[in-house]
């Protein structure tokens, strides 16, 4: 079993990411910590907190990190994610309370206390990461891995060349890729391409509650789906590789995080070039998309069948 902390901005595809970790026996969840993204620190932050219940995991906790950027104006993504950064999610609200602390120190202490057997995720904006490595520089020797959902080598999302959880705090970005570890880096050119289709809706359907109240109302507020096409769920793959890495290809590259460009701030430059540099990234090239939806699929079918009671049933 991998055991993980998850750094995040829920956000849709975040929600449908730690449904996949919390169905998959592989993996143990040791926190979840919020970040500003995809919506405010505090919708995130609640986010969280809903799906913790929801999902049925009371004992993790839940740390809030940093609201916005080291050094820039906060943007979003809720003309993606809608105003709640859940779409149109129908989540209880939450009872249960926040974890004393600071994300930051959460990061640190965890992988303190665990050298060399906890996998950090990071599947919003790195501010909370670079912040952790400006603070204790050794987690990136304590670090079992660091995988990203973030980046590209080809085109952006936020803009022409930037993808959105690097375009949001490129300092942060550029910290973390300096920062002496190698981060498994799964970008757009991988998650692109897990499209949920027709076929992968009509099966999120048919699995009860979990279905009809979390995952079909993320995916459809996401983007049109029809037979052959739909939205790409981005944060799931960075999960789906910790299950089972053999899904995505992977090669060595050197990666630099642009912040000074007009028209590139954000810009993951991968060079795959290595010649006598030493990688500081292994960057995602291709995902198997049939396999990765059966692995997704059954671990949300095991979310499904242990689904909570309703809390007003």
């Amino acid at each position: 079993m991998r055991r993980i902390v998850i750094d995040c901005d829920p956000g849709i595809d975040d929600a449908l990411a730690i449904t996949l970790a919390h169905g998959s026996p592989e993996l143990e969840i040791l926190g979840i910590t919020t970040v500003g993204g995809n919506v405010s620190l505090e919708k995130t932050t609640a986010n969280a907190l809903k799906l913790r219940e929801f999902l049925g995991f009371p004992e993790v906790p839940v740390v809030p990190g940093s609201p916005g950027a080291l050094l820039r104006s906060r943007v979003d993504a809720a003309d993606v994610h809608g105003d709640s950064g859940l779409g149109d999610a129908r989540l209880p609200a939450h009872t249960l309370p926040l974890a004393d602390g600071h994300a930051v120190d959460f990061i640190i202490e965890t992988l303190a206390a665990h050298p060399g057997e906890v996998t950090l995720v990071g599947i919003g904006p790195l501010t909370n990461v670079a912040l952790a490595v400006r603070k204790e520089p050794r987690i990136a020797e304590w670090a079992r891995e660091f995988v990203i959902l973030g980046g590209s080598y080809t085109r952006g999302n936020f803009t022409p060349a930037a993808e959105f959880n690097i375009a949001a705090d490129p300092e942060a970005a550029a910290i973390v890729f300096a920062a002496g570890w190698t981060v498994t880096m799964i970008g757009l050119d991988v998650s692109r391409s897990a499209l949920a289709t027709g076929a992968v809706v009509d099966r999120m359907r048919a699995m009860g509650r979990l279905g009809t109240d979390l995952l079909v109302p993320c995916v459809e507020f996401y983007g049109m789906v029809t037979a052959d096409d739909g939205p790409a769920v981005h944060d799931v793959c960075a999960i789906a590789y910790l299950i089972d890495p053999t899904l995505i290809e992977i090669q060595p590259a050197v990666v630099e995080v642009e912040t000074v460009g007009r028209f590139t701030s954000g810009m993951t430059v991968v060079d795959f070039d290595l010649r006598d540099r030493i990688p500081n990234a292994l960057v995602g090239t291709s995902i198997d998309v049939p396999r990765f939806w059966e692995l997704t699929l059954s671990a949300y079918a095991e979310v499904a069948r242990h689904l909570p009671p309703h809390p007003r049933a």
